[in-house]
């Protein structure tokens, strides 16, 4: 049971920039689904509430439960988390040449949204004690590992996109935890050296089809380059103000595929203009930076590592999924987090954030 003094330290403005945010998705979700000629909307609408909803319990509760786990409790997570990816990988549902979901009941999971909580969370564990000098290099390849797994499953799936997610997190709570600027600079020429590799082995073709026509979409406008294309019509249409709500061409008479998930920031920009596009970015950038916060006051080692590989995660997928909306980057299946359609992805951002409101929460316990 969480204990009442420490109701008066759950930061309520980031839970109120959190439901704005959620709230303009659900809008956003309205418009692209909305059928102008039967004045109906779609069942996305109604399933993101319902998402919504058990994220929003799961977030409050992680507050009952202190973040400081003993690393048996991590490990089991850790360990549930393969178990999960390894079940998905046998008997997942395939779905647009991926098999990325799992049945529980009436719904569809996507188990490899939550791998960006458990993998900060078992990075944090293992990085929150110092260990001795010797040890240092062991420490540094046991977070690869711990890395690596859950990563290799995810690509497997195949789905780049969420797997890549989880480098940027590694990286991040790596840098505060101690790595040296040598051992980057070593991350760095690898990743370099290994590109040739992974291009011909890592990716499916389709995925080396999306990147080699990002450079030049319109050397293939009718395929690979089609989304992209629309993408930037989409968002060079709302001009300063926007056309409106449910006024979107691109949105209401299908241009833009994908539209009420990967590209709703599209949308938002077509009906709300630059205005509302400022005010996305605003609540997003506020979220960023009160997550950050709470790591900064963090009570501990453990706590400040695990908000910075949540809040590094949740960034990289905000940063990517809006340069992406606007043509700046390959087109890969990122949901935009808090606004996209998709029940897992915003489940699984909830959580995370259940776990920063518990960190900044526990700042004064012992």
């Amino acid at each position: 049971m969480l204990d009442r003094r420490l109701y008066a330290h759950i930061d309520w403005w980031l839970v109120a920039a959190i439901l704005t945010t959620s709230t303009i998705g659900l809008l956003m979700i309205y418009s692209t689904t909305y059928e102008p000629t039967t004045g109906l909307v779609g069942p996305q609408l109604s399933r993101q509430l319902v998402a919504l909803g058990i994220g929003l319990v799961a977030m409050f509760c992680c507050l009952g439960v202190d973040y400081r786990l003993r690393a048996g409790g991590v490990t089991a997570i850790y360990v549930g988390l393969l178990a999960m990816l390894i079940y998905t990988a046998i008997y997942g549902i395939e779905r647009g040449g991926g098999q990325r979901w799992i049945e529980v009941g009436p719904f569809n999971l996507q188990v490899s949204e939550f791998a960006r909580a458990v993998v900060s969370l078992a990075l944090a564990t293992l990085y929150a004690t110092a260990w001795s000098k010797q040890w240092r290099t062991v420490g540094w390849l046991a977070g690869g590992l711990i890395l690596a797994a859950p990563f290799l499953l995810i690509m497997r799936q195949p789905d780049l996109g969420t797997a890549a997610t989880l480098l940027p997190i590694c990286l991040a709570v790596m840098v505060f935890a101690g790595l040296r600027l040598k051992f980057l600079m070593v991350l760095g020429v690898v990743g370099i050296l290994s590109t040739p590799i992974v291009w011909t082995y890592a990716l499916e073709d389709y995925q080396r089809e999306r990147l080699s026509t990002f450079a030049n979409p319109e050397q293939d406008p009718r395929g690979a380059g089609y989304q992209q294309i629309q993408a930037r019509i989409t968002v060079g249409s709302g001009g300063l103000s926007g056309k409106g709500f449910l006024q979107g061409t691109q949105s209401q008479y299908n241009f833009l595929p994908a539209a009420h998930s990967d590209f709703i920031f599209s949308v938002l920009a077509e009906e709300h203009g630059f205005l509302g596009v400022l005010v996305a970015l605003g609540l997003y950038l506020f979220i960023i930076m009160r997550s950050f916060d709470a790591a900064r006051v963090a009570a501990d080692r453990m706590g400040m590592l695990l908000v910075v590989g949540i809040t590094t995660g949740f960034a990289f997928q905000v940063i990517y999924n809006i340069t992406m909306s606007a043509g700046l980057a390959p087109v890969k299946g990122l949901p935009l987090p808090l606004m996209s359609y998709g029940g897992s992805s915003i489940i699984a951002t909830l959580i995370g954030f259940g776990l920063i409101l518990n960190v900044r929460m526990r700042r004064f316990a012992n």
